[in-house]
């Protein structure tokens, strides 16, 4: 396991532009997405984000991923934005998620894929590479432990602490209503309250995230990811199948102000991954792609460039 600290440095990305990205909808395992698009490339990297997130959380690395000649795709996941909402909690079993990404990998008819994912989106990252639905080129995981890691590290009182969301949210409809109350204000503080850099997160940002947690059904939606993973067993079942190692070059960017999930959800992650390059940015909270994009867009661009590694077979 390759391992390294990177103070992020002070701003220099240039601010996003509308028309960099096209609006597509991918039609994938029976629901429709909505994915933002740059470039055009035949080799996709495909960005998943997390909660209370959308697509526009990967806005910072779309255009460098397309400067490198990939076609990058960041959907709005099932239930999020302007993706399809089933309502039932099933529906969100991870199982499901796998299959999402399967069909957008398959719509996209690229020759490879690299799969990107945070928070959520990595949960789902972690779990698509053991299981190995489609080749990978590579994986890159930011802020989310590998499912084994976080297994363990929930048995320490710290990181139950740390997680209590988790728990409130398997209850009916109080989630619900504590996240609407007050103009979403749960929704602006899940932003600003973790953030190191505030000003990453201006009254324009926050309002993407309002705005989509606004939608009908979309709380439930975000909401019924936790009650299936763990109301519903699929952190069980995915246990029972077991964590084999996997084989695809991966790297680990990490903000270590995270508040919701230890640094410490890390350590043994080179147990389950046999290649992993791991990066921690000191000053950096669990939005490390929002907060910091020009240290993450750093760290991808020469990884990325590294020599070709094979692609893991199905």
């Amino acid at each position: 396991m390759k391992e390294s600290n990177a103070a992020a440095p002070p701003h220099a990305t240039n601010s996003v532009r509308p028309e960099q990205f096209a609006h597509l909808t991918v039609r994938a395992n029976g629901l429709a997405f909505h994915v933002a698009q740059c470039g055009t490339g035949d080799r996709l990297a495909l960005c998943l984000h997390g909660f209370p997130e959308c697509w526009f959380s990967w806005r910072y690395q779309l255009p460098l991923l397309a400067e490198m000649g990939y076609r990058a795709w960041a959907p709005d996941l099932r239930g999020y934005g302007e993706s399809e909402r089933p309502a039932d909690i099933n529906a969100y079993a991870v199982e499901n998620l796998l299959a999402d990404v399967a069909g957008l990998i398959d719509a996209s008819g690229c020759r490879a894929a690299v799969l990107l994912g945070h928070d959520w989106g990595a949960v789902i990252a972690w779990y698509f590479a053991m299981r190995r639905l489609r080749p990978l080129e590579r994986l890159v995981i930011l802020n989310g432990p590998h499912p084994a890691v976080m297994s363990r590290a929930m048995r320490s009182c710290r990181q139950l602490a740390r997680s209590w969301y988790v728990f409130f949210f398997q209850l009916p409809a109080l989630p619900e209503w504590f996240l609407a109350a007050r103009e979403y204000r749960a929704i602006d503080n899940a932003f600003r309250g973790m953030a190191v850099d505030q000003s990453r997160f201006p009254e324009e940002v926050l309002a993407v995230y309002r705005q989509n947690a606004a939608r009908q059904g979309a709380l439930a939606a975000m909401i019924h990811y936790y009650r299936a993973l763990v109301r519903g067993g699929g952190a069980a079942r995915q246990a029972a199948l077991g964590y084999p190692v996997i084989d695809v070059p991966t790297l680990m960017i990490w903000g270590e102000k995270d508040t919701a999930l230890g640094k410490e959800t890390t350590f043994g992650t080179d147990r389950y991954v046999r290649n992993l390059t791991v990066h921690y940015l000191p000053r950096v909270s669990h939005w490390v792609q929002q907060e910091a994009p020009d240290a993450v867009n750093e760290i991808l661009r020469s990884w990325l460039t590294q020599a070709e590694s094979p692609v893991s077979p199905p």
